[in-house]
């Protein structure tokens, strides 16, 4: 329970730290005060990210519940239904490309044989 606190407290700092460092990087000593959180965060004796998950995370998850998991079974319902869209689509295009490729294939072969004729044919000698 503790490492998964830690890693979605973790998840939420790298979140918002990769669109606020752009503007706060610039701070004397932003770096040092960033890795001292990072490691306030992951030490067992100050126990900072079961702090930020018990007072901030898991409050705000749990008044959010219901529409986290409509969102969640929506999205997977959404996802079900593209995955068969995109197959049958993927399906019906390889299918085509094989009845042209068989086509065009069948074409340039019977192309080849009225190409030669009977004096040609004759000159093939017989491999037996």
């Amino acid at each position: 329970v503790r490492w998964m606190m830690y890693w979605i407290v973790f998840a939420l700092f790298m979140a918002t730290e990769t669109f606020t460092d752009l503007l706060i990087s610039w701070f004397p000593f932003y770096y040092e005060v960033k890795m001292a959180f990072v490691i306030w965060l992951l030490s067992p004796y100050t126990r900072g990210a079961s702090l930020l998950y018990r007072k901030f995370v898991h409050p705000t998850l749990s008044r959010r519940e219901t529409e986290i998991d409509t969102c969640i079974t929506r999205t997977r319902e959404r996802g079900y239904e593209m995955l068969v869209h995109f197959g049958k689509r993927g399906l019906n295009m390889a299918a085509t490309a094989a009845v042209q490729a068989a086509a065009k294939s069948q074409g340039a072969l019977a192309g080849r044989l009225r190409s030669f004729s009977m004096q040609d044919l004759r000159s093939i000698p017989d491999e037996a």
